[in-house]
């Protein structure tokens, strides 16, 4: 096993677009989320830990690889190690997320969420892990296997949040935003002119009507 790091500069420009954009898109998740507070029916809790927030998990699954592989370490235990770990507590958390997903009520999941919220996680992951474990034999091989992976976490993410958002357009339309104090905000009640001009005119006396 080598104890000389390969050249991880040659990745540098890779992982600081990679890096950079999983920290912008994280913010699409943050407007996904006030898109449904401003709605009357909101998501539940279990919809939302099975279907949001591991979006910004992998937003930032592809932020903390970035930082890993750009940090000057001086042997590649250091990345290997570390690499592992957050192979091992991604694909751990996908098998939450698959609980989550099976327990939610108030959205039942299509074959498309299962490939998207676990499959493909669950690929994403258990590859990063893989690379880990053969990082010290296979350098070349196993960088570009965490650089797939990391831009698989990305692709994930951006789809998983505009999957959410067209869902709140189309599951939503037609409901009336709420309040800021949270209120419904009660639909208008029209009614014919005509009756309520003569309803009016029947609640004058004879002196209002001269």
């Amino acid at each position: 096993m080598s104890e000389t790091p390969i050249p991880l500069s040659a990745w540098e420009s890779f992982y600081v677009i990679v890096g950079s954009s999983a920290a912008a898109l994280t913010g699409l998740q943050f407007v996904v989320m006030t898109l449904i507070m401003d709605l009357r029916r909101r998501a539940g809790e279990r919809e939302i830990s099975a279907f949001a927030t591991p979006t910004v998990i992998h937003f930032g699954a592809a932020l903390v690889t970035s930082a890993i592989l750009s940090a000057p370490w001086e042997t590649l235990r250091g990345p290997a190690g570390a690499l592992g770990i957050l192979g091992v507590a991604g694909v751990v958390y996908t098998i939450v997320v698959t609980r989550r997903a099976r327990r939610a009520e108030g959205y039942t999941p299509v074959l498309e969420d299962w490939i998207w919220h676990v499959a493909l996680p669950f690929v994403a992951y258990g590859t990063t892990l893989v690379a880990a474990a053969t990082f010290l034999r296979h350098e070349r091989d196993a960088l570009f296997a965490v650089a797939g992976a990391t831009l698989l976490l990305l692709f994930i993410g951006i789809h998983n949040s505009w999957d959410t958002v067209t869902w709140v357009a189309l599951g939503n339309a037609g409901e009336q935003p709420r309040e800021s104090a949270g209120e419904p905000v009660p639909p208008v009640q029209r009614t014919s002119a005509p009756a309520d001009v003569a309803a009016a005119r029947d609640r004058q006396t004879p002196v209002e009507l001269l």
